[in-house]
């Protein structure tokens, strides 16, 4: 594929409907698509350190093109910023720096940023606007559209939150360029993620042009960043507080929430990596519940595999809790309900539901199979 232009998927949410923005270039003239957002030409950034360290000089160079100043706030890095102390911090700095209820805060950086400086944007004054920047594939093509904002507590992930919209999205591909590898494949398991719960062609154009587009070939970035963008914004326009079908959304992220829990949400294991392997564990579930062919889970391994992706439990370094733990994880997930546990399960690829009828043994069975492997 040659480079392709700017591209533009509406996010069709009434008087709330904004704008994503996928293309190269985007941080240099970012002043310009977000002068018409403001009342006056300054903006408040939320961004973390590294992020900062990387970017933050071109996006003060490309609002400066429009006349807009800015003030920043780097935070650190990792997912221990999305915690109440670092919250109470983003906040406090937002008020002292005079954030108006018509002023713009602008979060540059990853989904750790996005969530936190969204959350911290609908709380300050009963609501401020925010604009995201996202700078990781993980939040370009899944937490920086669709309003999700939030902290992780003790108790869980992204268990305190709200539902605050973007005014506008930024998904500059050239950023991309700056992320190592590893970093690169954990937004790729989100990417992953679209094409197995909705669209069985995307998968299979993943299949076929995922190793180029981990390479760097910046079109095939732009393209799949789109299209899952695209299915996001879809089921969010339709189901934006998650009563029905964006609960397809979290396909995989019930097992991954609970892995991310017993990893300690740090290094051991990246969202995206929790997701992949999340994935992979719905899909055999669903194998051996008889709901799709028992080809599919190896279809879906072998690709992940082939990306250099982990995809299983065996993957993961260090000490994992036995299946009762991980089980007793997944029950403080924000899906459960009435205390019956929902998952994202799978007729085939591309053909996945939502269900809370799964047999607690059956997945003891899985899960207890799964750490068995780890031990060979």
């Amino acid at each position: 594929m040659s480079q392709t232009e700017c591209e533009t998927v509406p996010v069709e949410l009434g008087t709330r409907r904004y704008d994503v923005r996928v293309g190269a270039g985007l941080l240099a003239r970012a002043g310009h698509e977000i002068a018409p957002l403001l009342t006056r030409p300054r903006v408040a950034v939320l961004t973390e350190e590294t992020v900062a360290a990387l970017h933050l000089k071109a996006l003060r160079n490309g609002l400066a093109e429009a006349g807009i100043t800015l003030q920043a706030l780097a935070l650190p890095p990792g997912e221990g910023t999305k915690s109440w102390p670092h919250l109470a911090r983003a906040v406090e700095w937002l008020l002292e720096a005079q954030v108006e209820r018509g002023d713009v805060v602008v979060a540059l950086g990853g989904g750790v940023i996005g969530d936190l400086a969204g959350f911290a944007a609908a709380i300050l004054r009963r609501g401020v606007r925010f604009v995201q920047i996202p700078t990781s594939l993980l939040a370009q093509v899944d937490s920086s559209v669709g309003g999700k904002t939030g902290i992780n507590t003790a108790q869980g992930k992204n268990l305190v939150g709200a539902f605050h919209q973007p005014s506008l999205v930024l998904a500059d591909i050239a950023l991309l360029d700056t992320l190592p590898a590893r970093d690169f494949l954990t937004g790729y398991g989100e990417v992953v993620k679209y094409g197995l719960l909705g669209d069985a062609a995307f998968f299979e154009w993943l299949e076929r042009y995922g190793p180029a587009l981990a390479a760097g070939d910046r079109a095939l970035r732009q393209e799949a960043v789109r299209r899952s963008v695209a299915m996001k914004a879809g089921i969010v326009a339709r189901d934006e507080t998650e009563q029905g079908e964006r609960a397809l959304l979290n396909l995989g992220h019930t097992f991954c929430h609970a892995l991310e829990a017993a990893t300690g949400y740090g290094g051991r294991l990246l969202h995206g990596e929790g997701v992949a392997i999340g994935c992979a564990l719905a899909f055999e579930l669903s194998a051996r519940l008889g709901l799709c062919a028992q080809e599919e889970p190896g279809r879906v391994a072998a690709h992940l595999a082939a990306m250099g992706m982990k995809h299983r439990l065996a993957d993961i370094e260090g000490d994992l809790p036995g299946a009762e733990a991980l089980i007793g994880l997944m029950g403080q997930d924000k899906k459960v309900v009435d205390g019956r546990m929902r998952f994202v399960l799978a007729r085939g690829i591309g053909e996945a539901f939502v269900t809370d009828a799964v047999p607690p043994d059956m997945l003891r069975a899985l899960l207890e199979d799964a750490l068995a492997d780890r031990r060979r």
